[in-house]
């Protein structure tokens, strides 16, 4: 069963042996492959909504994978009891709504050896959120799909190093890294940065001074960051 790239990329941060949550499965494609390739062997996958949740149902049934996939509605993790699932996966949801489920669910959590999120937007919101709750940044992965870019994270328990706001913003194993499609990706954060700062010129109020002040300092940043992954990789 081939995986999108995206899907593919989270599959790649779950350890292999690992029992899985997949949280909002839609139509369990994710843990369909992770036991039929062997990667886990359990999955629960849950969906709130009700057609989803059917879908994922039908296609675990047509796949053979009832005694390994077993699918349950439920909004976030509710449906997960704690101690049933080593590496919870959440994807294709706001970084603010992937908090709302870890922050509901502190039980399930603390059982949980690795999380792997792939948030639609606010990751630097969630990456703080997880360096504030006792989860460090194990891995990241950067992947350009269909014109857009994907933010995956693999978080375990522990301290993580980097506290850099600017880090902790655009990724700091991202940085480490300098993946192939790190710097088209820096270059379009760059991008959003100076058109925040086009607008912020326009005003003469001293929070907007001083808010442009920090984006320019930003972008200074990622311009040395740029400039080293593109030494790095030619």
């Amino acid at each position: 069963m081939e995986l999108s790239p995206r899907l593919a990329a989270i599959a790649g941060l779950v350890p292999p042996g690992a029992r899985v949550a997949d949280i909002g499965t839609d139509h369990a494609l994710l843990p369909l492959n992770l036991v039929k390739t062997g990667r886990s062997p359990r999955v629960i996958a849950t969906d709130l909504n009700e057609n989803p949740y059917r879908a994922a149902c039908r296609n675990v049934l047509a796949a053979d994978a009832g005694g390994r996939v077993e699918v349950r509605k439920g909004d976030g993790l509710e449906a997960v009891a704690p101690g049933e699932v080593d590496v919870i996966v959440i994807a294709g949801m706001g970084g603010n709504a992937i908090t709302g489920i870890l922050e509901r669910s502190r039980g399930v959590l603390a059982g949980a050896t690795r999380l792997v999120l792939q948030p639609m937007s606010d990751a630097a919101a969630l990456r703080l959120w997880l360096v504030q709750n006792g989860w460090r940044l194990a891995d990241e992965e950067l992947v350009k799909e269909d014109g857009r870019f994907y933010v995956i994270m693999a978080a375990e328990p522990g301290e993580e190093r980097s506290r850099d706001p600017f880090l902790l913003e655009i990724g700091p194993v991202l940085v480490d890294k300098c993946g192939p499609v790190l710097v088209e990706y820096l270059e379009k954060v760059k991008g959003d940065y100076q058109r925040v700062l086009g607008g912020l010129a326009r005003s003469r109020s001293p929070e907007a001074m001083e808010k442009a002040i920090e984006i320019t300092s930003r972008l200074t940043r990622l311009r040395e960051v740029i400039n080293r992954c593109r030494q790095r990789t030619e």
